[in-house]
C-alpha cells in the first residue's frame, strides 16, 4: 500500500482535475448521494478522501461532524490547503486504513473508491475491519466502487467518458485492473491500478466483520445529466456498469 501512497502523490493534480468528468458528476457523485442520503446533523468519516472533493460537499450536505482519512500525503496537503482557504471545520487525518484503529463511533463511513485497492481478501477484511469499528450500532457504509463484475470485452465501451480500463491477465483474486483516464479539456492521460476481487469475496468480508445487511446499488443517471447529455449518450455506461454502489448496515 506504500507504493500506491507514493504513486498518488505524483498524480495528486491530475486526479483532482478528473472530477470534472462529466460522468463524474452525472453518474457517479449522483449514485453515492442517493446511497448517502440525508447528512443534515450527522457524523461522518471520508476513507480514501483523496483531496477532499467529497469531504466537503458532505459537509455542505449539513453533517455535523465530517473528518477525512487519506493514505498519499500530497493529496492531504491538497484538502488542507483548501480548508485554509475556505474553512469547513474539517479535519484531514493521513493515514492506512489497512492500519486504522478506531477513531469514535460514526453515524457513516463513506469510501469512494477504497475496497478496489485490496489486493487480497485478507486486506478486504482489514479494510472492512476499520470500516466496521469505526461505526455505531445502526450505522451505515456507504461506497462507490469499481464493479469487478463488469466484462473484460467491454473495457473500452468507457472511452467517450474520459476512461477505459484494460488487463494483461485473466480475472482471478488479485488481477490488477489498470484504469487510464483523461484530463478534461485536453489530451494528457494518466493512470493508476485497481484490483479485481469477486462480488463473492465482498460479501464474504462484509459479512465476516458482522455487517447485518449489503446491498449492492447499479449506477444511475442525474436528470441533469440526461438534459444535458440525452439517454442515448449515457446508455453504454449503464449497459456495461463499469463502478457501482455498495451499502452496508451495522
Amino acid at each position: 500500500m506504500g507504493k500506491k501512497m507514493t504513486y498518488y502523490d505524483s498524480i495528486a493534480q491530475q486526479y483532482k482535475k478528473s472530477k470534472q468528468l462529466p460522468f463524474r458528476l452525472h453518474i457517479e457523485a449522483y449514485t453515492y448521494f442517493h446511497l448517502v442520503g440525508n447528512l443534515v446533523g450527522k457524523s461522518l468519516l471520508d476513507l480514501a478522501c483523496g483531496e477532499g472533493f467529497y469531504t466537503r460537499q458532505f459537509k455542505l450536505q449539513g453533517a455535523a461532524r465530517v473528518i477525512g482519512v487519506e493514505i498519499s500525503e500530497k493529496m492531504i496537503e491538497l484538502a488542507r490547503q483548501e480548508e485554509a482557504r475556505e474553512p469547513q471545520d474539517i479535519e484531514y487525518i493521513l493515514g492506512d486504513v489497512l492500519e486504522l484503529d478506531k477513531i469514535d463511533s460514526f453515524d457513516l463511513v463513506v469510501a469512494s473508491y477504497l475496497l478496489n485497492y485490496a489486493q487480497t481478501r485478507e486486506q478486504l477484511l482489514k479494510m472492512c475491519q476499520s470500516i466496521f469499528v469505526n461505526l455505531r450500532p445502526g450505522g451505515r457504509f456507504v461506497t462507490i466502487n469499481n464493479n469487478d463484475s463488469q466484462p473484460p470485452q467491454s473495457y473500452l465501451t468507457t472511452e467517450k467518458y474520459g476512461f477505459i480500463k484494460s488487463t494483461d491477465s485473466p480475472l482471478i483474486e488479485g488481477t490488477p485492473i489498470q484504469y487510464t483516464c483523461t484530463i478534461p479539456g485536453s489530451d494528457q492521460k494518466f493512470r493508476f491500478n485497481n484490483y479485481y476481487l469477486s462480488a463473492a469475496t465482498y460479501e464474504w468480508a462484509f459479512q465476516s466483520v458482522g455487517f447485518k445487511e449489503v446491498r449492492w446499488q447499479k449506477p444511475i443517471v442525474s436528470p441533469q445529466g440526461v438534459e444535458e447529455f440525452g439517454q442515448e449518450f449515457w446508455q453504454d455506461f449503464l449497459n456495461c456498469v463499469p463502478i457501482v454502489g455498495i451499502e452496508c448496515l451495522k
